[in-house]
């Protein structure tokens, strides 16, 4: 649900056959670190800000511009990136939005996901900085990016994109938000979206009961402790099982009913991740109601591994994958 595995106190990552070497060194970095559950929000935050510029380099390519768009609780910021090279011909674009438990992150703890992105699949990348709980709880989140992506395709010429070929795109609770948006403007009647890129997306409450959830709860970055605490910031209240099942499609994306008509999805899943069985199981239910859905399971990777490109080849292995994707799209 991160940048940086900073979601737990541990001795040391767990070791294993399944767990790429890098991983397992990029985790050693985080051994000891107190977990975000165990901290205030704002310190959190600053935690995981401070783990994205000290691990994630700074890679070379677009440079993004921040501008204000209007938002349904007030104004939303964006980071608009461009390919300097791409001429005047108009891109695709993509709405990336961040993970972070929908607690922790900016466009800025995601700015190298955001160039790789739009320098890999010569697009225009629109990163949105929604609102965060626990001061702006479910719906906040949902209803700026639904907005942030009205906005990108009614503003498309502006920005020198294509408005048939936008992508709904984000890693954690991201993915969560671009399947919900996907879901919201279904539902809405459109716009068309032309894909939804889901980077190990949460699709389902944390009591679902997924296997991932016990053979991973702890040791390898994100915990099951911490999704719970996300969850319930997220939501502004505790919920069991029961109470969990009438959520809101557009919090738990794996309870809609019905998924016709959603655009093309790639799902990207990590092997070691409390995180995989559900985003998995959202692929499955997308195939199952006629949806072209690829999936992937990232083998060796832990939850957070899509942000460390240059650091983990895994990372910039799913990174070509996802923009060739992007690439092969046809416009909606």
């Amino acid at each position: 649900m991160q940048t940086g595995p900073q979601s737990e106190a541990q001795s040391g990552p767990q070791s294993g056959p399944h767990l790429d070497p890098q991983v397992r060194d990029l985790l050693a970095l985080f051994a000891g670190r107190p977990a975000l559950n165990t901290l205030p929000v704002d310190v959190g935050r600053r935690g995981f800000a401070k783990s994205a510029a000290d691990l994630v380099p700074v890679p070379p390519g677009p440079i993004g511009v921040d501008r204000l768009i209007a938002g349904p609780g007030g104004p939303v910021p964006v980071r608009v990136y461009r390919p300097a090279d791409a001429g005047a011909q108009p891109l695709p674009i993509i709405l990336f939005f961040h993970g972070g438990g929908w607690v922790v992150g900016d466009v800025q703890t995601h700015d190298g996901t955001a160039r790789r992105l739009s320098a890999g699949a010569n697009a225009v990348v629109i990163s949105v900085d929604y609102r965060l709980a626990p001061e702006h709880c479910f719906p906040a989140a949902p209803d700026d990016c639904v907005a942030a992506t009205r906005w990108a395709i009614d503003h498309a010429a502006e920005i020198g994109g294509d408005a048939s070929r936008v992508i709904v795109a984000g890693d954690s609770a991201g993915g969560n938000l671009a399947a919900a948006v996907a879901l919201s403007l279904r539902d809405a009647g459109g716009p068309a979206l032309a894909g939804q890129l889901l980077i190990y997306p949460v699709t389902a409450h944390h009591t679902a009961q997924f296997g991932s959830y016990s053979e991973f709860a702890s040791g390898f970055g994100l915990t099951r402790d911490v999704m719970a605490w996300f969850w319930d910031l997220y939501l502004g209240t505790a919920m069991d099982a029961q109470a969990a099942r009438s959520l809101s499609p557009l919090a738990a994306p794996l309870l809609a009913t019905d998924l016709r008509g959603l655009p093309p999805a790639l799902v990207l899943t990590a092997a070691v991740d409390v995180l995989r069985d559900e985003g998995e199981a959202y692929g499955v239910r997308l195939r199952e109601a006629g949806v072209r859905t690829e999936m992937a399971r990232c083998a060796g990777m832990h939850h957070g591994f899509f942000s460390y490109g240059g650091v983990i080849d895994g990372a910039d292995r799913a990174m070509a994958q996802a923009c060739a994707w992007i690439g092969s799209l046809p416009r909606a």
